[in-house]
């Protein structure tokens, strides 16, 4: 079945963005790994053409706003396996808060450098001890003249090394009950008291540089609050369906790429005298996920349709991004086994697609916390 969701414009910009990459990235990505973090070089030449803050307002840099472009990013990126490039959390997570939140005043200041990439964004939601649950968030901020004194420790963070500025969650009336009384603070790199830990060892995702956050007592300008103050976990309520989202498309985007390595390799490789592809548990297989896949992308390009119009639920991004995350691990593992050994082998893609699928179904709220939003809106 072909996806009707994009105009010629997307796909002339899908050209840009695959000529990009095979230039910028794919030699380099495997060094990447080894290093576990990408040169800040390769956010400038990104935002130089065009990949960066697609939606914000032209003169800052951007120029539509149109969720299409930034799945046209993410996919492109998901399709040669650039799973260090952080633009999908730069562009898809971070973008909505300061494109909808910001004021005139912060958009200038901000804005033109995320979009031309000299300006790396992340923003810091999870903590040591509360994982999915934002509400028991303890990193805490009192007001102290004309700052904010920030304390506490975030971890988990995606371009926590290499950001300039961090979106941090924060509760900033102790006496509120846990979704109220949080508040959204802009730390920028170099502010006394903010120190990152080491670059997270993980199981996948080996180029992206991820981070533990500590706050000490950060001034942070009262100028910096993102959004209203105490209001931080609306603005969270409000952006996270676009986070849920941009992962069920690089879900699909991933699958669809090693199904499409898989295919290939079964035609080629024989056994028993032929190909490994004409055995029928072989084609059994490839057709159950090629039909799943499928239809998840259908699924998902009606989500990106609905979030265009403003019209995409928390439940719907939930079900996306639960379903899809799923079927992209089970995809990865099914096709690791049909490459038999040597899937096993680094030198195979599906090595590393493998790897780097099974954080998908925990990061941006864990499955079993989509299910529960999902289950909740059919009266359970």
């Amino acid at each position: 079945m072909r996806s009707t969701l994009f105009e010629p414009d997307h796909e002339d910009f899908r050209a840009t963005v695959r000529a990009w990459a095979e230039k910028v990235v794919v030699p380099f990505h495997d060094q990447w790994e080894a290093e576990g973090i990408v040169p800040r070089e390769v956010w400038t030449s990104g935002g130089a053409q065009g990949l960066l803050g697609m939606d914000m307002d032209e003169p800052y840099g951007g120029g539509v706003r149109d969720f299409r472009y930034n799945a046209v990013v993410d996919s492109e990126l998901a399709r040669v396996g650039a799973s260090g490039v952080g633009f999908t959390l730069h562009n898809d997570v971070t973008g909505p808060y300061l494109r909808d939140l910001a004021t005139d005043e912060q958009k200038q200041r901000w804005l033109p450098g995320f979009c031309s990439g000299e300006l790396i964004t992340a923003i810091a939601m999870t903590e040591p001890g509360t994982g999915s649950d934002l509400q028991a968030i303890t990193t805490s901020a009192r007001r102290d003249g004309t700052d904010w004194v920030l304390s506490g420790a975030k971890t988990f963070i995606t371009n926590g090394i290499n950001a300039d500025l961090v979106i941090v969650v924060a509760r900033t009336d102790p006496d509120a009950p846990g979704s109220r009384g949080t508040s959204l603070l802009v730390v920028e790199r170099d502010m006394p008291g903010f120190t990152r830990g080491r670059n997270l060892a993980k199981v996948g995702l080996k180029a992206q540089d991820t981070a533990e956050l500590f706050f000490d007592e950060v001034r942070v300008p009262a100028e910096n609050l993102l959004g209203a103050e105490n209001r931080g976990f609306a603005h969270l309520m409000d952006n996270l369906p676009q986070e849920r989202l941009s992962i069920a498309v690089t879900a699909v985007a991933s699958a669809e790429t090693v199904l499409a390595q898989t295919l290939e390799y079964v035609t080629e490789r024989t056994a028993f005298g032929r190909p490994v592809g004409t055995f029928q548990n072989s084609r059994f297989v490839l057709a159950e996920l090629h039909t799943e896949t499928t239809i998840a992308r259908t699924f998902v390009d009606e989500c990106v349709r609905r979030l265009n119009a403003g019209e995409l639920s928390a439940v719907d991004a939930s079900m996306a991004k639960y379903w899809t995350t799923e079927l992209q691990n089970r995809v990865a593992d099914r096709c690791l086994q049909l490459h038999g050994g040597y899937g096993y082998m680094d030198e195979y893609p599906v090595s590393k697609a493998w790897r780097d699928a099974r954080v998908q179904s925990i990061y941006g709220g864990t499955n079993e916390i989509m299910r529960e939003i999902i289950g909740r809106s059919i009266g359970l």
